[in-house]
Parts: C-alpha cells; sequence; structure tokens
C-alpha cells in the first residue's frame, strides 16, 4: 500500500486529488495540507511514501517545503505539481530534492503510474518535458568565457568512484537517454544498463536519476549545447 500526503492550497483540488487516489487499491491518503509548512510538519508526523506537492503556496512554498522535507532524512519522497507545463521554479524544486515532475491536466493515469515510480524509488518527469527542464536549469548554469571553455574541469570527488563506462553511461543521461536508448547505442543489455544506472546513483550520492542528470551538468560532463 502506498501511501500518499497532498499539499495543495485549493480545497477542490485536494478533494479531487483524493476522490483519484482512493479509488486505487494500493493508495491511502493518509492527510492534506493545505500550505508549505503544515506538509512539512505532517510528513514529520505521518511518514507518508510520497507528498504531492503544489509549487505555489502561501506562505512557505512547495520548493522550501520540499528542501525541508527531504531533509528530515525519512523514506518519503516528493513529486511536484505545477498548474503549468514548465513551471519557472520547477527545476528549483528538483535541486531541492524533489523525484518527479507532473503538470496538475496530466491524465488520471500518468498522475497514478508517477506515484508508484516515484515510491518505488524511481524519478518522473511529465512527458515530453525532460529536455525543456533542462534548458531552463543549464540557462542558471555559471558562463564560461572563450579562456576556459576548452580547460579541462578539474576533478569532482562524487566522480571519483566511476568506472570509465558508468562515466560514460551518467553523461548519456545527462544528454536524457533513457535506458532503451543507452541499451540500444551502446549496444549492451538493458539489464546491463539498470546495474550500471544502480551503480552510479549508489556512488555519486544521487537520490534518482533526476538527481544524477543535475549532478551531469554540475561536473560539467555534460555543457549546455
Amino acid at each position: 500500500m502506498t501511501t500518499v500526503l497532498i499539499a495543495d492550497d485549493q480545497p477542490l483540488q485536494r478533494f479531487g486529488f483524493r476522490m483519484l487516489l482512493e479509488s486505487q487499491d494500493d493508495m491511502t491518503v493518509l492527510g492534506e495540507a493545505p500550505g508549505g509548512s503544515d506538509a512539512v510538519r505532517m510528513t514529520a508526523e505521518l511518514h507518508p511514501d510520497v507528498v504531492l506537492m503544489d509549487i505555489r503556496m502561501p506562505g512557505l512554498d512547495g520548493i522550501e517545503a520540499t528542501r525541508r522535507i527531504v531533509a528530515q532524512g525519512h523514506r518519503t519522497r516528493v513529486l511536484i505539481l505545477t498548474t503549468f507545463d514548465l513551471d519557472e521554479y520547477a527545476y528549483a524544486g528538483l535541486r531541492a530534492g524533489a523525484s518527479g515532475f507532473l503538470v496538475k491536466d496530466a491524465l488520471p493515469e500518468e498522475l497514478l503510474s508517477g506515484i508508484r515510480s516515484v515510491a518505488s524509488g524511481d524519478a518522473v518527469v511529465a512527458p515530453g518535458l525532460t529536455r525543456r527542464l533542462l534548458d531552463a536549469y543549464v540557462q542558471l548554469l555559471p558562463s564560461e568565457t572563450p579562456h576556459t571553455s576548452h580547460t579541462p574541469p578539474e576533478p569532482d570527488p562524487r566522480l571519483a568512484t566511476l568506472t570509465d563506462r558508468e562515466r560514460e553511461i551518467l553523461t548519456v543521461i545527462g544528454q536524457g537517454w533513457t535506458n532503451a536508448e543507452i541499451s540500444a547505442r551502446l549496444h549492451v543489455a538493458e539489464s546491463t544498463v539498470k546495474t550500471h544506472v544502480t551503480r552510479i546513483l549508489a556512488k555519486t550520492g544521487s537520490r534518482d536519476r533526476i538527481q544524477a542528470v543535475i549532478l551531469a551538468y554540475d561536473t560539467k560532463l555534460v555543457r549546455p549545447a
């Protein structure tokens, strides 16, 4: 049974989510938080598997609430929801430690699938938005001058234990490749790719695939196009 906390400042929105989730045999709603502070407090008390987190809420917003929930160190994972197909703050929520990002007008089955994926330890991003999300993120990376653009980056300790193959796979993960694409293009079994990804996450301390993508940009394995 997957337990869920709904964090949204709109009562009608919370009601709709609750009706959908409680129609599923494998899900139960532990509570509803009308604001970010309530979400942090109720997560600490109830320890849900997943928090459905709206970004724009009065008082403590969803980004800071996500950061505080992740800092609690519990198993709870956060799935960010936004009204817009690419909210200007969505990437910040992922940086704060969220494990997924979906739009509120997603199909019911997409939302349910996203909750299940996040609860199982995977990451989820709204279909078709991964590239745009990364584009928004890289705009905030420090720009390089012509003098430094070809200078090899200083070795990052988070990459020190990766094998050459793992570093290669982390690079293409950062470029938005799926496991199936990695398997086909690098000519390895998809099960082998999954094993590599699991090891990469463990060695780099990344919570999930999205955090690994951010790491690839932060360490300049992948650079803005």
